[in-house]
């Protein structure tokens, strides 16, 4: 029964997708492919509206997707059997296409075991499927990412659960290769086409990729479908393709921002092929159909249309500048020593997160197609749709850009007889699973088997995930233990999708961060507010003061406590101080609060000009300031400035004067009190992880309780 589910879920997916497709495009295009993609933009659109007014209902979509059949139910005839044509070569290519989909068939519909996918992919999706459409939530960068495929496996998850959503991805796979295929055949070169499906299709991070909750295979189909659909108008003209046009290229920033360029891209195009000014808006205002609104949601909740990224240019509290930074820099980086690495990786060794295979070290090849029309513009949509993999050298970041290489590759071998064959049959055959072990290395991602038996639940679901998902378990433990409605912080991220728990983790957003450096301060030396940095100057009436921060360095400011004192006496905080901090204003009232656990970080790393400033309201004397912070920042260089009556700023110390004293007794109970204030009921941690030791061996100074442990993974629950 439960694999009856997931089918329907998935081919009802699709099926309304392609209908909504049929509906739109008519006789402008018969592919079943095209439809599809362009189908499920319109649909991914529909659902964030059911999730915007709050009625993501099964029972709504039902009602959404039997409607769209009812009224397409003309425009889905079939134009007519496929067929096989007698040549031995193409029957050899298509015995190879119908082994890769028994592999990948299968392994969509095992139990979803993927790393994004079973964390935030599904976790987001089934959060929205439980309130029944979107919540504000501040605590992940993911939810604020654009989730357009996303919307089309919530359509799914509410019929056939997790594998129904993976399912519907292998189904752009599917389209990704078709599209391939008939592109090669109507640019004159059947056989091309047919070889660079091959090519996309049996590479190994396509077919991984594509069988999982992810969405890089979709933003491949996505990107082929716009170059599709721009080459057909290109030569009909037809309006109906206008509006195609448009929505896939905005599907394509709803999709995945690495995507983005399939605006101007498409944008670009029709201005320049067609010249005229209302062409342009059409696909500009179909465009928009589908990525305005991700943008609208980002910047009325976080206050960037963007987020999580260009925080600089749009400032918020959720997420940091240094974050996004670090952020950036490791993505682009990893662990490699040098960019001279990426082209075995890429396609060999499999280390950066999968491989292409082994015969994508011949994509230079393709420049020869620059001969050739259709040449130039593939390999112009590659570098387009290529461009994101600057930004994050995972391999997978790849996978747009591959079916524009592979055909431009295979017109290239063309040109020898039978060469584009060979290479193609070479490629799957070193591409299936048992053949790459041998030269990947062994933490390649990659698919190992087909694992019939668990895709059709003959084998226990729950046993699979078990072996096969880091976590699961632990995430288990979590749905068992902790209470309903809950949330669980924890260092390292869980496969959420699996429980109905609120999930925070340590890096996924600014507030998180705190959560975490709040735990840090109650028990490593370097983070204890063990430093002392007192600004002495002689006494005067001061409206206001403020600390400046004058050097350049990795570290991060941060202050416990800001006093200002008036000979022997703490100048009381009073409820007319106006507190501000630059360049990150956010929770500069945790300086403030007289409780030397909580503090106020700067957001950025350290560079001239960062200030904290205190305005008193009124005149008050004065002769000190007292600095209480941490001596985890020996970057910093500070000098006092102070603003009398007549609002002149002027230099009151150069430098303070730098002691140490004994970290405050009872920080550790007091940083498990903030996190309960903070909104957090649990602690999730794993033997060997950083504090995890210190969780354990002292909980009762923590004041914390052990309510559960399975297999290292230790739960306590917050006083």
């Amino acid at each position: 029964m439960q694999a009856l589910e997931i089918l329907l879920g998935a081919l009802f997916t699709v099926a309304v997708a392609t209908a909504a497709g049929a509906l739109l495009l008519r006789d402008a295009c018969q592919e079943r492919a095209v439809r599809f993609v362009v189908g499920a933009a319109l649909l991914s659109a529909g659902v964030f509206a059911a999730c915007a007014a709050r009625v993501a209902y099964p029972s709504v979509f039902a009602a959404m997707g039997i409607a769209i059949l009812w009224a397409a139910r003309s425009r889905l005839r079939p134009r007519g059997p496929l067929r096989i044509t007698e040549d031995w070569k193409y029957k050899l290519l298509l015995l190879w296409f119908i082994l890769y989909f028994i592999l990948y068939f299968f392994n969509s519909m095992a139990p979803e075991a993927s790393f994004d996918g079973s964390r935030y992919h599904l976790g987001l999706v089934s959060r929205y499927l439980r309130e029944h459409g979107f919540e504000r939530i501040t605590y992940s960068m993911y939810a604020a990412l654009s989730q357009g495929v996303e919307m089309l496996y919530l359509y799914a998850f509410a019929f056939g659960r997790h594998s129904a959503a993976a399912m519907v991805h292998f189904a752009f796979l599917v389209a990704l290769a078709w599209q391939v295929f008939a592109y090669g055949r109507r640019a004159g070169g059947p056989m091309a086409g047919a070889c660079a499906a091959l090519l996309v299709f049996a590479s190994p991070v396509a077919g991984v990729d594509g069988t999982s909750a992810y969405n890089d295979v979709a933003v491949a189909a996505i990107a082929f479908t716009l170059f599709y659909l721009l080459e057909l108008w290109d030569e009909k003209r037809a309006p109906r393709l206008l509006a195609a046009i448009g929505l896939v290229a905005g599907f394509g920033y709803a999709a995945k921002y690495t995507a983005w360029a399939a605006v101007p891209y498409a944008l670009g195009f029709v201005a320049w092929k067609s010249r005229r000014a209302r062409d342009v808006l059409v696909v500009a205002g179909c465009a928009a159909i589908l990525f305005a609104p991700w943008m609208a949601k980002d910047w009325i909740w976080l206050d960037n249309p963007v987020a999580p990224f260009f925080n600089r240019i749009f400032p918020n509290r959720y997420v940091t500048v240094a974050f996004e930074e670090e952020y950036r820099q490791h993505m682009s980086h990893y662990d490699i020593k040098s960019r001279a690495e990426l082209p075995m990786e890429a396609t060999t060794y499999g280390s950066l997160g999968g491989l292409v295979g082994p015969v994508f070290l011949l994509a230079p090849i393709a420049l020869v197609a620059l001969r050739r029309r259709e040449g130039r513009r593939l390999l112009l949509a590659a570098a387009v749709f290529g461009a994101g993999y600057t930004g994050n050298i995972g391999t997978r970041f790849l996978i747009p850009a591959l079916p524009f290489v592979a055909l431009a590759m295979a017109l290239a071998l063309s040109r020898v007889p039978g060469l584009a064959l060979a290479i193609a049959l070479v490629h799957a055959a070193i591409s299936w699973p048992p053949v790459v072990t041998r030269y990947s290395h062994a933490d390649a991602w990659r698919l190992s088997k087909v694992p019939w038996r668990e895709a059709l639940r003959i084998k226990p679901e729950d046993a699979y995930l078990e072996s096969h998902l880091f976590f699961y378990g632990a995430t288990r433990l979590v749905e068992r233990t902790a209470a309903p409605g809950s949330t669980v912080f924890v260092f390292t991220s869980i496969p959420e999708a699996y429980t109905s728990r609120t999930i925070r983790v340590a890096y996924e957003s600014a507030d998180n961060t705190m959560c975490r450096d709040i735990l840090w301060a109650a028990f490593v030396p370097e983070h204890e507010p063990e430093w002392r940095l007192r600004f002495p100057f002689p006494r005067q009436a001061l409206r206001a003061v403020r600390v400046v921060q004058t050097n350049r360095g990795s570290d991060q400011w941060s202050i416990h406590e800001l006093r200002v004192w008036d000979g022997a006496r703490e100048v009381p905080r009073a409820a007319r101080w106006r507190l501000d901090a630059q360049p990150y204003p956010w929770g500069i009232e945790n300086a403030f609060d007289g409780r030397p656990i909580t503090f106020w970080k700067c957001g950025e790393t350290l560079r001239p000009g960062e200030r904290v400033e205190v305005d008193f309201g009124r005149d008050e004397q004065a002769d000190a300031v007292l600095i209480e912070t941490a001596p985890d920042q020996f970057g910093i260089r500070l000098r006092l400035e102070g603003r009398s009556g007549d609002g002149n700023w002027k230099s009151l110390a150069t430098a303070p004067e730098i002691t140490g004293a004994p970290a405050p007794d009872g920080l550790r109970r007091a940083a498990a009190a903030e996190l309960k204030r903070r909104g957090i009921d649990y602690v999730l941690a794993f033997d060997g992880e950083f504090g995890a030791e210190d969780l354990a061996r002292n909980a009762g100074e923590w004041g914390i309780r052990q309510v559960g442990e399975y297999k290292g993974a230790r739960l306590y629950q917050l006083p």
